[in-house]
């Protein structure tokens, strides 16, 4: 049997990593600031994180969700307490493309609509509902496109205003830094309004923190930066570090349910183990804080590059687009097999820094060092 070919591949086999570093089968070093995709947030390989998994490991790693899992209503109480949504529900799944799944059905379930508005450039997941309002045609599949999506301009609130007035919309759903859309942000002025909006003609707001969310932006939550609420979070990437797992957090009005959500390996114990340790780190560590402050350091430096190729920097802490005036594979390239170090892209001209939280000033300078040496070659 072969693998199923779908994914572009860089020549290079990576077996072992620490920090913010991680190491090829030959021995070469290389600066993590892609983070496998946002997934690593506390690190590679923290010794907490290893020794907290291993110990829950060695007790049990998985019953069903049939029976009392203390540990996910240990991750509950933390997780609100951490994000200061501390009066939220929490629901555990395994992946972020569940997590939008779930959100959307639980929208639904509660105001009996149908219709969603999405932001161009979108992504949201490969799932049946997720890919739907992810604003890519090439990843929607027939059996997907079933006409229950708008896709809108991010920022243009008259827009979106317009179709919520319709009264028929049953949720928005929104990055708030969009990350494959190419660090698009929203703005406070359009995020409030969009929020009146929502409220007034009765639509659920889902703000999708998978990518920008769990303290990448410099807050715990990105929609944190722009004064709103949303009714429903999901989460998923650095919750565990690189433990399958996902979350949706909802506002105590959502009344649930037996049987109307469920999952078969959702909150097992193993991946619980996983977050409170991440958690513990956030804390004891201030990664948050970290990113915020290593985030406005590192987009500063690359500004001050000055180089023609670049044409601007967005971000808010530790997730940060570059756009080009060239190919983003022809800066990648150099960046991986001549200055070792790992970035991810978004379009065809930007790329996407996703280091990290525990990325530090040196390292941060010592990746805008080798950005000017590749940049000094084109």
């Amino acid at each position: 049997m072969k693998l199923f070919d779908v994914y572009p591949l860089f020549d290079v086999n990576i077996v072992k990593g620490k920090g913010c570093k991680v190491w090829d089968e030959k021995g070469q070093e290389y600066l993590d600031l892609y983070g496998g995709h946002a997934v690593i947030s506390i690190g590679h390989s923290h010794p907490h994180y290893i020794n907290k998994v291993t110990e829950q490991l060695q007790k049990i790693g998985f019953y069903s969700n049939s029976v009392v899992n203390r540990l996910q209503v240990e991750l509950a109480e933390r997780l609100g307490s951490i994000s200061g949504y501390d009066d939220y529900q929490l629901f555990l799944i395994n992946s972020g493309a569940e997590a939008n799944e779930n959100a959307l059905k639980l929208a639904s379930f509660t105001n009996g609509r149908t219709r969603v508005l999405s932001a161009e450039k979108a992504f949201h997941g490969r799932t049946s509902l997720a890919v739907e309002v992810t604003n890519n045609p090439k990843i929607i599949a027939p059996i997907n496109d079933n006409g229950h999506v708008a896709y809108l301009p991010l920022n243009n609130l008259s827009a979106w205003e317009a179709e919520l007035a319709k009264g028929d919309v049953c949720a928005v759903i929104l990055e708030c830094i969009q990350g494959v859309g190419g660090i698009q942000m929203a703005t406070a002025e359009f995020a409030q309004g969009l929020q009146a909006a929502c409220k007034k003609y009765g639509t659920i707001l889902i703000c999708d923190e998978i990518q920008c969310g769990y303290g990448r932006s410099g807050k715990f939550f990105a929609h944190q930066w722009l004064g709103i609420r949303p009714d429903i979070i999901t989460v998923a990437k650095g919750i565990a570090n690189g433990f399958p797992m996902g979350g949706v957090l909802m506002a105590p009005d959502f009344k649930p349910v037996y049987g109307q959500l469920g999952t078969t390996f959702g909150g097992n114990h193993l991946a619980c183990a996983a977050a409170l340790a991440v958690l513990d780190i956030f804390e004891k560590e201030h990664l948050v804080e970290n990113a915020n402050a290593v985030g406005e350091h590192l987009i500063s430096s690359i500004k001050a590059i000055g180089s023609p190729i670049i044409k601007e920097v967005r971000g808010r802490g530790l997730m940060i687009g570059i756009d080009l005036t060239v190919a983003h594979a022809d800066m990648r390239k150099p960046l991986i097999f001549k200055e070792h170090c790992f970035t991810g892209c978004a379009g065809s001209n930007c790329l996407r820094l996703l280091p990290p939280l525990c990325l530090s000033v040196q390292e941060a300078d010592d990746f805008t060092e080798r950005l000017k040496r590749v940049l000094a070659t084109i």
